[in-house]
């Protein structure tokens, strides 16, 4: 037989299930319209793009190019407005304190007399494999022996050219929060050391930091950055499954895009690598051509310059110029030179 009381508690119960379900359905109507709120056309999206390029000299030399050659050409024909160039520790400081500047210099120079402007990449972790670009002599040091190289390095580069008139922009280390490569990764506190020290030497010109645009969330790279610089890169190769379409729409950057403007408002993103040459199981020096354009025919070429229109970033930087011109010198095919200097010219 059932007490008064148990019934008093089921008139009770009945009334507080539905308040839970009406609670969750909010719940849920919150976070569908914070998704699509997200996934709106960031703050800054354009449909004027500059389209720029980056350029390496040790991978140029790597695909057994003259790089001087290679570099002139990319401001003589392909004409951008803006360079990224990585300043490769291991290239102007060969002996422990001794620096000489003279490849850089002659690159500042002629970008200079163009009226072509450099981002300037600096530090331990720059652009290209094995990302930890160093002498020799400071890889056999313990990690806080070489933090306090890279802080004696990095006064010697900012006091060097800060003054250019071809500088725009520093980037201090390129994707330090992604551990990608063969380069452990130091932390934001460290980054941090970094950042306050170029600031301190050169307050006139920005600071760029860089992020993994697939696989990291930017805000804490975003946050340290006066520019945040995203990579973009479609078609990659993976160990374990070969090559592998990254099936994110540009909604998936708009997304990221709008995080950063809710913490960091008005924070200017551009795309620092867009991907425009291939990405295999070798480095490209090792691929056959065939086995090349598995990952970046010409249709793939355009097919991600029209995927960053979309994204809708306004300042891009072209990825892959050293393979482009070796693809024109050595293999007498020049559709992405031709095609890069379409892009930018327009």
């Amino acid at each position: 037989m059932k007490s008064k009381g148990s019934k008093k508690n089921k008139k009770i119960e009945k009334p507080r299930k539905w308040r839970w379900i009406y609670f969750l359905l909010v719940f849920i109507a919150v976070l569908v319209g914070l998704f699509f709120y997200m996934i709106r056309k960031p703050e800054g999206y354009s449909q004027n793009f500059q389209w720029n390029i980056a350029f390496s000299k040790i991978w140029s030399t790597r695909l057994g190019l003259d790089w001087k050659a290679n570099y002139l050409a990319i401001l003589d024909e392909l004409k951008p407005q803006k360079i990224r160039l990585p300043v490769y520790w291991q290239d102007i400081e060969v002996s422990e304190g001794k620096f000489s500047f003279g490849d850089y210099d002659w690159m500042v120079k002629e970008a200079q007399q163009r009226g072509i402007k450099l981002i300037l990449v600096i530090g331990r972790k720059t652009p290209r494999w094995p990302e930890c670009n160093m002498p020799d002599w400071a890889k056999s040091k313990e990690i806080e022996g070489q933090q306090k190289s890279v802080l004696e390095l990095l006064p010697k580069i900012v006091e060097h050219y800060k003054d250019s008139k071809s500088l725009y922009a520093w980037q201090v280390e390129n994707e330090p929060f992604l551990n990608f490569g063969n380069c452990p990764l130091w932390g934001g506190d460290f980054l941090d050391q970094e950042i306050a020290l170029v600031k301190s030497l050169d307050s006139k010109h920005p600071i760029i930091v860089t992020d993994s645009g697939e696989l990291s969330y930017w805000l804490q790279a975003a946050k340290r950055a006066d520019i945040f610089g995203t990579t973009m890169y479609r078609v990659v190769h993976s160990p374990r499954f070969g090559y592998i379409e990254y099936p994110f729409p540009p909604q998936f950057f708009w997304f990221k895009a709008n995080l950063v403007h809710l913490f960091y408002p008005e924070k200017p993103i551009t795309v620092s690598e867009l991907q425009a040459e291939p990405w295999g199981e070798k480095m490209i020096y090792d691929m056959s051509v065939e086995e090349q354009m598995k990952s970046m025919d010409i249709n793939r070429f355009h097919s991600n310059v029209e995927y960053a229109k979309a994204v809708g970033f306004s300042e891009i930087y072209l990825w892959g110029s050293e393979w482009w011109y070796w693809m024109k010198v050595h293999e007498n095919r020049s559709e992405f030179w031709e095609g890069a200097r379409e892009v930018i010219s327009k």
